[in-house]
């Protein structure tokens, strides 16, 4: 948690410099070349919290399930005032999931159901391939302006660990292959200035087919605040 507290204070930092220089008139700012072709929003930091849905009955989340996500994306703007652009890119996300099922046997897959452990958690790191259609109100000496942008992004998983402490014993497991190796999602990013809502929906279930039941896999909904440098 102070990580990610020192990631946002060095965003609201970075954002209140820009605005800062937004009040400046033009002509008396340092650099006076208008850019006919500047980008935007290339670098991108978000912190979420994970919605498992489609779980069994008597599965309940416990706390917040935080993540962070963080990368680069290349904007291309392809109209002439520079207002709608296509930006792949790539990233990193970890997540840290809290819910009241336990994994106890990783050869046999066993789960059981603690609703007071002292600890239960499953942390999942991924690289991301993000590709978004952007739309936006920017100009190229105000970092304050609208933005709505919505793509799909492609995860593959890089590691996982699952760690219980509690009444059943005290495990950790590397690595669990239960999990879904990759997912494809889709996410919109959408604010003013600073402030942007942020959600993302991953169509493939996060464990592998039949490992909870045949029904019910755990998809993943990320809700949380994006936030842009440069």
């Amino acid at each position: 948690m102070k990580k990610i507290f020192s990631i946002l204070l060095l965003l609201v930092s970075v954002q209140a410099f820009s605005q800062a220089t937004d009040t400046i008139p033009e002509l008396e700012r340092t650099i006076k070349v208008t850019d006919p072709f500047y980008r935007e929003d290339q670098f991108y930091v978000g912190v979420t919290h994970s919605l498992l849905l489609k779980k069994p009955n008597g599965i309940n989340q416990r706390s917040i399930s935080i993540g962070t996500n963080f990368g680069f994306l290349r904007d291309f703007p392809i109209n002439k005032q520079r207002t709608l652009a296509i930006a792949p890119g790539v990233g990193f996300a970890f997540y840290n999931l809290r819910h009241n099922l336990a994994l106890v046997d990783d050869a046999s897959i066993a789960f059981e159901i603690d609703d007071n452990p002292d600890k239960n958690v499953q942390k999942l790191s991924y690289i991301e391939i993000p590709i978004e259609f952007r739309w936006r109100t920017s100009k190229v000496h105000s970092h304050k302006f609208w933005r709505i942008y919505t793509g799909i992004k492609y995860s593959y998983l890089l590691n996982s660990t699952s760690k219980y402490r509690g009444d059943l014993g005290n495990y950790t497991f590397k690595n669990p292959h239960f999990f879904s190796k990759s997912n494809l999602g889709v996410y919109v990013s959408a604010g003013f200035n600073t402030w942007n809502f942020y959600a993302y929906y991953g169509f493939k279930p996060l464990y592998v087919q039949n490992i909870i039941d045949s029904e019910s896999h755990f998809n993943m909904l990320n809700l949380g605040l994006m936030f842009y440098i440069l």
